[in-house]
């Protein structure tokens, strides 16, 4: 790829020496713009020294050097430098641009992926949503979810921060907490999240979640919380949504952090909301008005039908400035 950019340099450059009326200076653009989308940070210098070689010999070679040839030479020359920019910061990293891309990309469906909910029973119906501050495709929430025999633990976390500030410390934590989720018993999940986070010594190293440990044969669960807004509950037999008031220090703050669960079971009917504070908090809203509000939503929006209840309840409340993540778990 480097060879046939250079050539293709070398041919630019003669045509536009050769034939100034017929050809612009501007056609250095194309081999320029090409090189900084596959070429690695040790190539991509060079080549842009080689550019600037070419364009420097071929402006010199200008019949007439007028206002409008000196302004395309001038954007030409910042061109080359803000991609010289681009290759030292790339540099970093060490890959070519569309490669770094690429590995952003896979790393984005990797959480994804691991809050994708196992297959349940049929008298289970469990729905994951997740937005991002201004629409981005990463985020400081996600959901992690695993399944060991008759028992399924999830997890709601959110990083402190918000959209692609977050999405980085988001990437290392669903990662390693998706490890400790299916590994781990019930009690020991968030202490041992909150020692991680702890070791890691992050400049803004904490998070808030919940987790819920539910039995799927009984319906019996257990919720814990470090610094997380509070699950809720909907009875079916009263047709009334209730707080679960757990509560814990936030991740990542306190060592030897403990966390007492709240349980309670699901019969059939029933329903469970898991939230971040996207959902109910805005900077002009208290966040127990939020919960309130969330709440009348969802009685309105889950009324007689689950399925996709989560995506009605996302798109209709929530802080659009923040990012959200909703999980609902229904017992049928």
């Amino acid at each position: 790829m480097l060879t046939a950019l250079v050539v293709l340099t070398g041919v630019a450059g003669v045509l536009i020496w050769q034939a100034p009326q017929y050809v612009p200076l501007t056609l250095l653009v194309v081999p320029l713009a090409v090189a900084n989308l596959v070429l690695g940070p040790r190539q991509l210098p060079r080549f842009v020294v080689l550019t600037l070689l070419v364009l420097t010999l071929v402006v010199t070679q200008q019949p007439e050097f007028d206002p409008h040839t000196a302004v395309e030479a001038a954007i030409l020359f910042g061109l080359c430098g803000g991609v010289l920019l681009s290759s030292f910061r790339r540099s970093q990293l060490g890959v070519a641009g569309l490669r770094g891309e690429s590995m952003l990309v896979d790393l984005r469906d990797r959480i994804l992926r691991q809050g994708g909910i196992p297959e349940l029973p049929s008298n289970w119906y469990v729905e994951s949503q997740l937005r991002s501050a201004g629409g981005t495709p990463f985020a400081g929430d996600f959901v992690v979810a695993a399944c060991k025999g008759d028992r399924l633990d999830v997890a709601v976390v959110d990083v402190s921060g918000k959209g692609e500030a977050a999405g980085t410390r988001a990437l290392l934590l669903s990662g390693a907490l998706g490890g400790l989720l299916g590994a781990l018993p019930p009690e020991r999940f968030l202490e041992s999240a909150n020692d991680f986070l702890v070791r890691q010594d992050w400049e803004e190293g904490f998070a808030s979640a919940v987790h819920l440990s539910l039995d799927l044969d009984t319906g019996r669960f257990q919720i814990r919380s470090a610094g997380h807004p509070p699950a809720a509950l909907r009875a079916a037999g009263s047709g009334r949504w209730s707080v679960i008031p757990a509560e814990g220090p936030v991740l990542g703050l306190i060592d030897e952090a403990t966390y007492d669960p709240v349980t309670g079971v699901l019969r059939s009917g029933d329903a469970l909301l898991l939230y971040t504070d996207g959902m109910v908090e805005t900077r002009t809203r208290d966040i127990g008005l939020g919960v309130d509000k969330m709440l009348g939503e969802a009685e309105r929006l889950l009324r007689g039908e689950y399925v996709g209840g989560a995506t009605r309840i996302i798109e209709s409340i929530g802080s659009r400035k923040d990012d959200r993540a909703l999980l609902l778990v229904h017992r049928r």
